[in-house]
């Protein structure tokens, strides 16, 4: 009898393609052998795993289609099982694989919209925490607003890419209009956001991402309009502000701020 570690290490290694004939001993087989109902139950939770990963990444899978979808992450199940019980925690690393995988070279956006799936699936899973609104201001200095440091909503991440990734996540959409997404409309960078009933994102210009991502660096507001300045000379802090602001983008301010 295999002691219960190597119990779990002896599974594990079966779920991840090894043959451990020691297995075969603690199950019971009658009409179908032990060893084919190990094979079986392989095959059923890759097959789960794969589910669980079309159900995260459901834009991709709508691109590329069904049967590509599968045989893509049927390979990701093989190199990483899940680390925790929850399903929706599982699947981090597919947009890497996605970016590796070889039949998928010719969809080079692949990658980053997996991304954004991710994004949405993690954001949607946050806590609702108290955000930050404009009356929570009320009365600051100016001088003072500039020096504050502000940090995103839980839930909130910022996804940028040299692709048109917004257009190209919605024309993926069920019901979207019919129609084709020039790669040449790109780069783009979208914020996403946890919602009461589900989670969203939100298109930046460069100037704004520039600023989102100062402010996630740890920058004050007034560090992340000069990153904007950088970018557009033209850049309007109070504006952007406003939009994160009214997109509920910021986290509550912690007492005594």
């Amino acid at each position: 009898m295999l002691a219960l570690r190597d119990l779990q290490a002896a599974f594990a290694a079966h779920l991840e393609g090894e043959e451990r004939p020691a297995l075969a001993d603690l199950v019971v087989g009658d009409a179908i052998a032990a060893s084919a109902r190990l094979r079986i139950h392989r095959h059923h939770v890759r097959q789960s795993l794969a589910g669980a990963l079309a159900a995260t990444f459901p834009t991709v899978q709508a691109i590329v289609g069904e049967a590509f979808f599968g045989t893509m992450a049927a390979g990701f199940v093989r190199e990483e099982l899940p680390g925790q019980p929850v399903l929706a925690e599982y699947g981090a690393g597919f947009p890497a694989h996605v970016s590796a995988y070889g039949p998928a070279a010719t969809m080079p956006y692949l990658a980053d919209v997996a991304r954004l799936d991710w994004a949405l699936n993690f954001s949607y899973h946050s806590p609702l925490a108290p955000r930050l609104v404009a009356s929570d201001l009320a009365g600051l200095a100016g001088e003072r607003l500039f020096e504050l440091k502000l940090a995103l909503a839980a839930g909130a991440i910022l996804v940028r890419s040299p692709w048109p990734i917004d257009r190209i996540w919605h024309a993926a959409q069920p019901g979207a209009a019919a129609g084709t997404v020039s790669l040449e409309e790109g780069p783009a960078s979208v914020l996403v956001l946890r919602r009461p009933d589900d989670s969203a994102f939100a298109s930046l210009d460069p100037a704004e991402a520039a600023f989102v991502a100062a402010l996630t660096e740890g920058g004050s507001l007034g560090a992340a309009a000069e990153a904007a300045f950088v970018v557009e000379p033209a850049f309007d802090p109070s504006t952007t502000f406003a939009k994160l602001l009214s997109l509920q983008a910021f986290a509550a301010l912690r007492h005594g701020v």
